[in-house]
């Protein structure tokens, strides 16, 4: 696991091959970045499927409203929620969106994200300046490259937990 710098703005989410570590980046998207602490830390994000996942891009995840595999799953409607908490505005950044990012998945709206998020497979470029970026993987990418592909996947991988490492 890579040397973490500052726990407080550091997640570190289990998947089934191991640990992802994620700085986020709170001087860059400070609202992004907390909300994400808050539902971490609420347990929110823990069990919640990866409902769109397409290779060579990304691996979409955090509905935590319909997308926990332990709570009425159904693999259809993950992806259309969010959580009861009101949509962020943008925090649009010159932060690229490069392999192992973190961007706020959202609607249309530009400023329609909530809980939902990516994980960069490649530097996706195009989302440059259209996405927030708020997080990037410093170690455990191996386990995001991991998950299973689909939109949505067949079967479904899931975040085990979700934990700021200040609290672990």
């Amino acid at each position: 696991m890579a040397e973490i710098k500052d726990p407080e703005n550091t997640i570190i989410m289990t998947l089934k091959g191991g640990d992802v570590v994620i700085e986020l980046l709170p001087d860059v998207a400070p609202a992004h970045t907390a909300r994400m602490k808050e539902l971490a830390r609420a347990g929110a994000y823990d069990n919640v499927c990866f409902h769109r996942v397409i290779d060579g891009f990304m691996a979409q995840t955090g509905d935590v409203a319909n997308g926990n595999m332990e709570k009425d799953f159904n693999i259809g409607s993950a992806g259309t929620g969010g959580s009861d908490l009101p949509d962020l505005p943008a925090e649009f950044s010159k932060v690229p969106h490069a392999r192992g990012s973190l961007g706020a998945a959202r609607s249309q709206n530009p400023n329609s994200a909530n809980s939902q998020f990516f994980i960069n497979f490649s530097d996706n470029d195009f989302l440059n300046g259209q996405y927030t970026v708020y997080g990037q993987v410093t170690s455990g990418m191996e386990h995001v490259d991991a998950v299973n592909r689909g939109v949505p996947p067949m079967n479904p991988d899931r975040m085990i937990s979700v934990k700021v490492a200040a609290d672990v």
